[in-house]
């Protein structure tokens, strides 16, 4: 299972975080989990959908922690989202992604990325399938507010291919 279905979890830590090297962390951290919980594991239909489960509530369980919004940097952050044409395709969806909460950037990644459905999606969350629309609308929403109405219009579709995961989360393989 774990050969199977670890590059594909990294792929989907990476979306989530944003951060290769925490992504790890929590690929790790599941793994961990389900090798204490492994008799129970046996029963488990889709492992890959448990599998995110337990790393989406690892992440999200992270973000509850209050040592988690402090930062000590040595200089000022980054002004802000750089709209200019010579920004690189996924370096612009990065940030967009970013800016979406934890629970959006699942769903957008889940939904569109990995292109699993409304009802499978909401398993794995453990929400409502009309929760997972609604994100999901709201998410796209905010992204093209940022990204803007034309950032991937019929003549850009054209002359590009489709993003896979790990450029999008600006990670290496």
């Amino acid at each position: 299972m774990v050969v199977v279905e670890l590059p594909r979890l990294r792929q989907f830590a990476v979306a989530v975080t944003g951060d290769p090297l925490r992504a790890d962390d929590f690929v790790q951290s599941t793994l961990e989990r389900c090798f204490v919980a492994w008799p129970r594991m046996q029963e488990v239909s889709r492992p890959g959908a448990y599998l995110r489960t337990v790393l989406l509530r690892l992440v999200l369980n992270e973000r509850r922690r209050l040592w988690y919004q402090e930062r000590s940097v040595e200089y000022l952050p980054d002004p802000g989202y750089d709209s200019t044409p010579r920004t690189d395709l996924g370096l612009d969806l990065s940030r967009a992604l970013a800016a979406l909460t934890v629970k959006q950037r699942a769903i957008v990644v889940m939904r569109y990325v990995e292109d699993r459905p409304v009802a499978e999606v909401a398993q794995i969350l453990g929400i409502a399938a009309g929760t997972v629309k609604r994100q999901s609308s709201d998410a796209v929403a905010r992204l093209r507010g940022i990204l803007g109405a034309d950032f991937l219009d019929d003549a850009a579709q054209e002359n590009r291919s489709d993003l896979e995961l790990g450029e999008i989360g600006g990670g290496g393989r």
